[in-house]
């Protein structure tokens, strides 16, 4: 077996990997031919298999404001490329970076169902989730929910390499 697909993430891991961190950077399109680089804290959504249980490709939703330099690239190109990575030293590092085409959804019940989700994931401990809810539900007016349909992926987990380079 190679490298490459030595360190591969299988799709149980990448799953996992997705739900435990925090951050992914979403690079767009930018006008000027230069990619636009933004963190964006996410949601990861499991499509229905077709046995209808959860569990089939996870899907990355986050979140913007309509008016942002992200919105204005994505409805000119709609690709995006995400990463979300982990490990401070080569053998701890780890991580995903998705291919993937934009949905920008603009309705109100789509963005504020998105906001449940973020609230609930993104409460720090001790925190009103509640509280936090209605903060994000007041700023969704001005926000559109991205879903980010992956297209392809590329993974790395150096922790299977055992130590070794």
């Amino acid at each position: 077996m190679n490298r490459r697909a030595a360190i591969r993430m299988t799709d149980r891991e990448a799953l996992a990997f997705l739900e435990a961190e925090r951050t992914v950077i979403c690079a767009t399109n930018g006008h000027d031919g230069f990619p636009h680089l933004m963190p964006l804290w996410y949601v990861v959504r499991t499509q229905p298999t077709s046995a209808g249980t959860g569990g089939g490709n996870p899907t990355l939703w986050a979140w913007t404001y309509a008016k942002s330099q992200k919105t204005k690239n994505l409805e000119r190109d709609a690709r995006a490329t995400l990463q979300v990575e982990a490990g401070d030293t080569y053998d701890q590092l780890r991580g995903l970076m998705l291919r993937t085409e934009a949905v920008l959804h603009r309705d109100a019940d789509t963005v504020l169902g998105f906001v449940e989700e973020l609230a609930a994931r993104y409460a720090p401990p001790g925190a009103d989730p509640d509280a936090m809810r209605e903060g994000f539900a007041a700023q969704a007016p001005k926000r559109v929910a991205i879903e980010f349909a992956e297209v392809g992926r590329v993974s790395w987990d150096h922790r299977k390499l055992g130590g070794t380079y």
